[in-house]
């Protein structure tokens, strides 16, 4: 007998726990985490595009992340900043020189759909784990569809 789960993610989490799953996403795309107060001047001026990211059905919990806490991470020149907004939400601040809004807008949108199945899949495994199922396969697809073969005695 075999089942077929689709999960739907919605991210309700503390703050460290959106810095593990953030963290972990970035890195297989090949962003570093910037070092904070660090800005770059080569004597020109340029105008910088901005785009906002609202990562949908997310809240990160309030009594676990502090107002102004944020993760910073870039890459050739882009920005990426991670923050909880004023309702709880978790938010993506993308900005770039040289960068038109709807490359940002994608490239942001790229990053909150490795996130949030990055996250999603920490909470499968952890679940699975904490119910004493043993996981016999795990596999990506080129589109990065994860599938997972547990066992249950």
């Amino acid at each position: 007998m075999s089942t077929v789960l689709v999960i739907t993610p919605v991210i309700i989490a503390s703050w460290p726990a959106i810095t593990a799953a953030v963290t972990a996403a970035v890195g297989t795309m090949g962003f570093v985490a910037a070092k904070q107060g660090e800005v770059a001047y080569d004597g020109e001026v340029e105008q910088k595009t901005r785009a906002e990211i609202d990562v949908d059905d997310s809240e990160v919990l309030a009594e676990a992340a502090g107002s102004g806490e944020e993760i910073v991470v870039e890459r050739e020149g882009v920005k990426a900043v991670f923050s909880r907004d004023a309702r709880g939400a978790l938010r993506v601040c993308m900005e770039g020189t040289g960068v038109s809004k709807s490359e940002l807008r994608r490239i942001g949108q790229e990053l909150v759909d490795r996130v949030t199945q990055q996250y999603v899949y920490h909470r499968v495994v952890t679940e699975l784990k904490d119910r004493k199922m043993a996981i016999v396969d795990e596999e990506m697809s080129e589109d990065r569809t994860v599938k997972i073969r547990v066992r249950n005695w």
